[in-house]
Order: structure tokens, then C-alpha cells, then sequence
């Protein structure tokens, strides 16, 4: 009888995930040779290659696309059944995989994780970073406990909780003429210079939305994928970026940077946390959320 190891099958789960045996490692908190070594023994188990090594690229094979899904529903259940065995014990402990969307994790990140260690110090918090879609997938498929993503979220398998509303402004050169006398009218022409991430991220539907009649095309040669790489094309003069509040703050240090307020009302984001419905984390989620949302003067312009 093959006998797998729920050490292994997480081993495994990390480096389908990573496609890199040392950020795999990193991920499960062991060293590399460790985690080679249980997948290799894997194989052995199994009687066939899990992965395909050439040089640095790692890819899975077609026995491992096979056998993801359901070891990936298998550590779900384990884990579940690790947090039900908790019901009645302090609340926040062991470990709680939390995604988070791009364009907040750089800013919310270094507020929330103090917070928890202070307030919760045998919670094990796992952090995984990637667009809304991504994030939903994976709750739904209990990759994930939790993640926090910016409203609405229009999926009848998540329940949700809103924790702030973060404001949005304008990022541009520091000299640009166009900028000159704030606030920034919706409607304004300057806003066709207006580059947006690449499609998928939230962010971008966002800024169309805020352009109102305006139709940006500064983004046509462009693909950014993150908003720190829309800031550097900013104050190179490549042309203007949405930024949220939470963002703001961050770029005072950058001399070749100006953010510009909006005309009233000024648009903004609605951040959530949300989670799989009937979760057995559910009060969980709800003191997590509890914990974010006081954190929100932290996150002010």
C-alpha cells in the first residue's frame, strides 16, 4: 500500500504552487535539501515523476496536474479538521492562510502583521499575494482562509465584511503643468495620459471608472503589473496613475513624484475581508476583520 505523508502531500502542494524548490522551501519553513528529499521520496511512493528539473526551471508533470486537485482537497479537509478541533480553545491560533490583492498587500501589510503578533502571538500566518480572481478560486477551494480584495465581490459561495474605504488620488510628474491648480475633475483631458495595470487587476477597472467620459491611452505600449511600477513610469513623465490613499503616503520621499486630490465627491475603493461561507474560521474572519478595520487612521494620507 502506497503510505504518503501529510508532510509530503504539503511539501508537494508548495512546490506545484512556487514551480521553485527554494521558494517552496521558504514557503513550508523547511530547507531545501529537507523538502527535496520528501519529494523525491514521493516519487519513489507513487512510482512516478511528480516534477520535471531542467536547470532552473521546475515544471510539473502530467501525473502531478493528475493528483494536484485532490491533494490539495485533502490538506482543505485536514485543515478543517484542525480548526474545528480548536472550536473552544483561544480563538487565533495555529496557522490562517490569508491572500491579499497587489495593490494593498505593500501598504496594509506592515501595519497588520505587528497587530497580530501583539494581539494573537500563536497565530501562524501564511500569506499568499495575488489578483481578486486568483484569491476567489482559491477560497472557494480552501486554499486559502481568507483574503482581502476591494468590493463588490459577486460570488453566492463568499461572505464578506467591509473594513474601510480607502480614497483615491492622482500620482504625476512633479513639474507636469497639467496639475497645477487641484482638485482633479473627473473629466479632465489630462486624465487620457492615464496608464493602468494589466488586465485582472481590480485597480484598472477601478481608474476606468473614475475617468468617467475621459478615454485613457497612455497605457497602449505599456504593461505594468504592479502600482509600484506605474509610480516609476510616473515620475520618469511617462504620464499619470490612480493611486489609493493607502499608497500615498509611501511616495512623499520620491522628489519626482506630486499626488494631486480629486474634485468632490472624490472617488475611492471599498477594501473587504472575505472567506468561504459556512466556513468553521468564520469568527475568526470576523476578529481579523475587526483587527484591519481599527488599523485604518494608520493607512490616512
Amino acid at each position: 500500500m502506497i503510505r504518503l505523508t501529510i508532510r509530503q502531500m504539503e511539501y508537494f502542494a508548495a512546490l506545484a504552487q512556487t514551480l521553485h524548490f527554494g521558494r517552496a522551501a521558504e514557503f513550508a519553513g523547511v530547507s531545501q535539501p529537507a523538502l527535496s528529499a520528501q519529494i523525491a521520496e514521493m516519487e519513489q511512493r507513487l512510482g512516478c515523476a511528480l516534477f520535471e528539473r531542467g536547470g532552473k526551471a521546475v515544471r510539473l508533470t502530467e501525473d502531478a496536474q493528475a493528483i494536484l486537485p485532490r491533494i490539495e482537497s485533502i490538506l482543505a479537509e485536514i485543515h478543517e479538521v484542525e480548526t474545528m478541533a480548536r472550536r473552544g480553545r483561544l480563538a487565533m491560533e495555529g496557522r490562517l492562510r490569508l491572500g491579499i490583492i497587489p495593490t494593498v498587500a505593500p501598504y496594509l501589510l506592515p501595519h497588520v502583521l505587528p497587530a497580530l503578533k501583539r494581539e494573537y502571538p500563536m497565530l501562524r500566518l501564511e500569506l499568499r499575494e495575488a489578483i481578486t480572481g486568483v484569491l476567489v478560486e482559491d477560497a472557494i477551494n480552501g486554499r486559502i482562509d481568507a483574503f482581502v480584495a476591494a468590493l463588490p465581490l459577486d460570488y453566492p459561495g463568499l461572505t464578506s465584511e467591509e473594513l474601510f474605504a480607502d480614497r483615491f488620488y492622482l500620482a504625476v510628474p512633479a513639474n507636469d503643468p497639467d496639475f497645477i491648480s487641484p482638485p482633479v475633475p473627473p473629466e479632465s483631458p489630462a486624465l487620457e495620459r492615464l496608464m493602468l495595470l494589466e488586465e485582472g487587476h481590480c485597480l484598472r477597472e477601478q481608474a476606468l471608472a473614475v475617468c468617467g467620459s475621459v478615454k485613457p491611452v497612455a497605457m497602449a505600449n505599456y504593461g505594468a503589473t504592479s502600482l509600484t511600477t506605474l509610480l516609476q513610469m510616473v515620475a520618469h513623465g511617462l504620464g499619470v496613475t490612480l493611486i489609493p490613499e493607502m499608497a500615498a503616503g509611501p511616495t512623499h520621499d520620491q522628489r519626482d513624484l506630486k499626488v494631486v486630490p480629486f474634485a468632490e465627491p472624490v472617488p475611492e475603493r471599498r477594501i473587504c475581508l472575505a472567506w468561504r461561507r459556512n466556513s468553521p474560521r468564520h469568527n475568526e474572519c470576523l476578529e481579523l476583520a475587526r483587527i484591519i478595520r481599527g488599523l485604518q487612521p494608520l493607512l490616512r494620507h
